[in-house]
């Protein structure tokens, strides 16, 4: 199995497969915790802005890594109905769980991106990271939330995932740019010689580190 290093490793093998984006101006958008580093190497290497798009999962409470939807920035909510009538979650239930998970979207936002507005996307390139793919739910709402904010284009980047949800997922974006497409992915953390957690601190670090190697570049063309 030919893996990577650790996340840094993973972002500099994509920047590669991703240089023809950057005449377009894109913006990087880094599913957090584990895509930021990911994102950031991506971004450094495209000169190109670096954010964060905060997606949770709707599970459900008695069987938590079921997913009944996902809530997203934007206000963006998806439910899968076929799943909720499966278990029998009522709209009381599920309505108390749907605002939930939207505070904590606006916590981690806040928590991420601070006093930062959020990213403008309208007619821009949005190049979507993440760490990899295991079933795609998240992934998804992220691209369907993204959409909703007009976008010319959602290119999706990532280290590895199953051919399957390459295949899903790409009917949902403009492209996908995976390195690694095992029919048996195991794990996401088995293709990482490093997987270690990423930090609320770390996301925050980066991203204030990319912040300022924009405007430095910026000032440095003026």
């Amino acid at each position: 199995m030919n893996g990577f290093d650790d996340r840094e490793d993973a972002g500099r093998r994509l920047a590669a497969q991703l240089s023809s984006y950057a005449a377009e101006r894109p913006i990087i958008l880094a599913l957090p915790r584990g895509g930021v580093p990911v994102g950031y190497e991506i971004a450094r290497a495209l000169q190109a802005p670096l954010d964060v798009w905060v997606v949770r999962k709707v599970g459900v409470p008695w069987h938590p890594e079921l997913g009944a939807g996902a809530v997203a920035e934007g206000g963006y909510v998806h439910l899968n109905h076929d799943v909720i009538e499966h278990i029998g979650l009522s709209e009381e239930e599920l309505a108390e769980i749907v605002e939930n998970k939207q505070r904590e979207v606006k916590e981690r936002v806040r928590v991420f991106r601070g006093d930062h507005p959020p990213p403008r996307l309208r007619d821009r390139t949005v190049i979507l990271v993440d760490d990899g793919i295991a079933t795609g739910g998240t992934v998804h709402a992220a691209i369907r939330s993204i959409r909703a904010q007009a976008p010319r284009a959602i290119v999706l980047a990532v280290p590895v995932a199953t051919p399957e949800v390459v295949e899903a997922l790409g009917h949902e974006v403009e492209r996908v740019v995976c390195l690694h497409t095992p029919a048996d992915l195991y794990a996401i953390g088995a293709w990482y010689v490093d997987f270690t957690q990423v930090s609320d601190d770390e996301v925050a670090r980066l991203l204030d580190r990319a912040r300022r190697e924009q405007s430095e570049a910026q000032h440095a063309v003026a």
